[in-house]
């Protein structure tokens, strides 16, 4: 077997304490996020979400699961989560060229759930300038998707406009759709039609920022539960409703990656909207160019961090469709032995192929020419 070369097509930053604080408008500045110290240790304070939380489990990726910890102090956190040279020293570490980056979730989650339209986009604006800063340490190896703000369609159109011409940053994150919410309406038009003309792949990770169709609330009330585990269920959602709504028709060259949910749940689901649809009476069926499984080929890409069924049965999408990720600094990760996971769940699959997956598809939607 090859040695392989390695982009990590979604991995995260631990945020620092001044993301916010020194950088939204001096008048908002007690309304930002911002980090609090506790007896347990260090958690953020979001306006809108009623307790503290804390980021322990967001940087941990590489330690034995006996030494996870919730709570942490800041002190304490991994460099290589916030501080560009160290985290290319851990990447190097582990064999990795390059990584694509991703805020911490559930930082994301809540400033986008926050209705108030100047602080949402000022708190977006903020974390996309660190996350520039931090990507022009080396924009070779470290690539960052901007957030998009969901408080409508002007502001994020510019916000996808600034960001496109700030150093480091390829891409847009879209947390919710852009003229606000989660339900896609006419007017978010504009913005996939800006997206595909100037060949900017539109991220969703996990799902959309307060989808009712995310993580069901169920699945967090279970002892022990690892949530992880339902990242699927927006997915199948979101890529239904732009296929039946003809956003993929309208627009047949928008790239969509489909981040952290892996591409094992593709292959029934499209065998099902396939024969679903072919059943329908022809007189009343939405009218689509192709059969719904073919967008799935098409149109949208698969971040995988732990799927060696998916990797099987990769045929269904096409292994030029699917980016390995490590989801590092995240509990999740196999850092820093990456290969020895790799090795297990790419079992037979040709060179080319897992080059494909492991380094070249990655290359090719970011144009990154790491060595």
């Amino acid at each position: 077997m090859s040695i392989d070369r390695l982009i990590s097509a979604d991995s995260h930053v631990v945020e620092p304490p001044d993301v916010w604080t020194a950088r939204v408008p001096e008048h908002l500045r007690e309304r930002a996020p911002h980090m609090v110290r506790l007896e347990k240790g260090d958690a953020w304070v979001v306006e809108g979400v009623p307790d503290p939380f804390p980021f322990g489990l967001v940087q941990c990726g590489g330690l034995p699961p006996s030494e996870y910890k919730l709570w942490v102090f800041w002190e304490d956190v991994r460099r290589g989560a916030y501080d560009p040279k160290e985290r290319l020293r851990e990447c190097d570490l582990s064999g990795v060229a390059a990584e694509v980056l991703f805020p911490s979730p559930r930082l994301q989650n809540a400033v986008m759930q926050n209705r108030d339209a100047e602080l949402q986009l000022a708190c977006v604006r903020a974390y996309n300038d660190w996350l520039s800063e931090f990507c022009s340490h080396d924009p070779a190896r470290l690539v960052g998707v901007p957030m998009l703000p969901g408080v409508g369609l002007d502001p994020a159109l510019a916000e996808l406009a600034r960001t496109q011409r700030l150093p480091g940053l390829r891409g847009v994150l879209l947390s919710q759709y852009p003229h606000g919410g989660v339900v896609l309406a006419k007017e978010d038009d504009a913005l996939f039609a800006r997206c595909e003309e100037a060949g900017i792949p539109l991220h969703l990770h996990v799902g959309l920022s307060g989808s009712p169709a995310g993580t069901p609330a169920l699945a967090h009330s279970f002892a022990g539960a690892f949530t992880g585990a339902f990242r699927f269920y927006d997915p199948p959602v979101r890529t239904a409703e732009l296929i039946y709504h003809g956003v993929l028709d309208r627009f047949p060259r928008l790239q969509i990656v489909l981040d952290e949910v892996d591409v094992g749940w593709v292959g029934y689901f499209v065998e099902q909207l396939d024969d679903r649809y072919a059943r329908q009476n022809p007189a009343q069926k939405v009218k689509l160019e192709l059969v719904p499984s073919a967008y799935f080929r098409r149109n949208f890409h698969y971040g995988i961090v732990k799927d060696a069924f998916g990797i099987k049965n990769r045929d269904v999408v096409g292994a030029d469709r699917i980016l390995w990720s490590s989801d590092f600094p995240h509990a999740t990760c196999d850092y820093p032995d990456y290969a020895k996971a790799i090795e297990s769940d790419f079992a037979g699959v040709p060179d080319a192929e897992r080059r494909l997956i492991l380094f070249d598809n990655a290359a090719a939607l970011y144009g990154i020419a790491a060595a």
